[in-house]
């Protein structure tokens, strides 16, 4: 008897402790848009201290050489990607202009349905790495002036319309810069210079990737297998008040 009921209190003891770990660290809405405003926060006051402060180019190093604050602007994608020009920045603006919003509505869903916390902490990553960059996009060609260092709400106005503002990149980790060797086997590469890591991108840019790649390391945590989520479900459930109608199980 002792030999049979044994794994099944193993099994118990084990969904419980999950369950109780479940409730002490249950993410709730105020955890998430605490960490949205910090990651903003942090993310908008170094652009505007790099694009007030730095001309544009201006490089100085912060950990010797494989970590600099390098100040580029780009019109166009996370990474300084471009994407088809004026039109295409517009294009680009309402896209992250609609994620966001439909991002807002999807963040509150996922918190209301009690999904997993790893994967709301990533979502809400990727949330405010997006809206980081849209604010730049929306607002920074009406509130600064072009020539750096800007000028914050100039007298003559900004340097762009609405939607057409770029996006401040300040961090660069050139972390080995050599040459390709002879023996590379793409010949019109060989002696050409190679850098790892060369894209200068933001706070914003680095949220998004932290959010997708914890969602492909971590995804066997962050998206449990069916047994368990029934085994957690049937615990909660038995974690009802019970009314005195409901019939009690017992083992013979």
């Amino acid at each position: 008897m002792l030999a049979f009921t044994r794994p099944i209190l193993s099994h118990i003891a084990t969904a419980k402790f999950s369950y109780i770990c479940r409730k002490i660290f249950d993410v709730k809405g105020k955890h998430v848009v605490l960490l949205i405003l910090l990651v903003l926060l942090a993310d908008q006051c170094l652009k505007v201290y790099i694009k007030t402060h730095y001309y544009l180019q201006e490089e100085h190093e912060v950990l010797g050489h494989w970590f600099r604050l390098h100040f580029v602007e780009n019109p166009g994608m996370a990474w300084g990607w471009e994407f088809g020009g004026g039109f295409g920045k517009i294009i680009l603006s309402l896209f992250r202009m609609v994620a966001v919003i439909l991002g807002t509505f999807y963040l509150r869903s996922i918190i209301q349905k009690k999904y997993h916390r790893g994967f709301i902490i990533c979502a809400a990553l990727i949330y405010v790495g997006a809206l980081g960059n849209l604010v730049d996009s929306m607002f920074y060609g009406i509130i600064f002036s072009e020539n750096g260092p800007a000028k914050l709400f100039p007298a003559g106005g900004g340097y762009t319309s609405f939607l057409h503002g770029k996006v401040v990149d300040m961090l660069y980790f050139p972390i080995i810069q050599t040459r390709y060797p002879s023996w590379f086997p793409i010949a019109s590469w060989r002696g050409d210079e190679f850098e790892f890591f060369s894209p200068v991108f933001n706070l914003a840019d680095a949220s998004i990737s932290v959010g997708v790649i914890a969602l492909l390391i971590f995804q066997k945590r962050i998206f449990p297998q069916k047994e368990e989520a029934i085994a957690t479900t049937a615990l909660e459930a038995d974690h009802m008040p019970n009314d005195g109608n409901t019939a009690t199980n017992t083992i013979a």
